[in-house]
């Protein structure tokens, strides 16, 4: 059920939304929303992205090991041009 929530816009915002809001062929109401569902989604990946950011220092804190970047990216390439090779081997830090 959708909730109704009131926003006080700059008037020269609410213009340019109305002015983009249009080009799309959109409402104003269904760009804001539309609008603030994808920075909602932006947040939550760019929170997930960090946790796992943090996570995985944590695990090279605690083991030490860590992959050669270009190692990695090689054998991606590698494998996308359909050849096998051995896979790159962890390293201590």
């Amino acid at each position: 059920m959708a909730v109704t929530t009131t926003l006080k816009l700059p008037e020269e915002l609410k213009a340019r939304i109305a002015s983009a809001a249009e080009a799309a062929g959109k409402t104003s109401h269904a760009y804001m929303v539309e609008a603030l569902m994808a920075q909602a989604a932006f947040d939550e990946r760019r929170r997930a992205f960090v946790l796992a950011a943090h996570v995985a220092e944590q695990e090279v804190a605690e083991y030490g090991l860590v992959f050669d970047a270009d190692e990695v990216f090689s054998h991606i390439r590698l494998k996308l041009s359909g050849k096998q090779g051995k896979p790159p081997k962890a390293k201590k830090l």
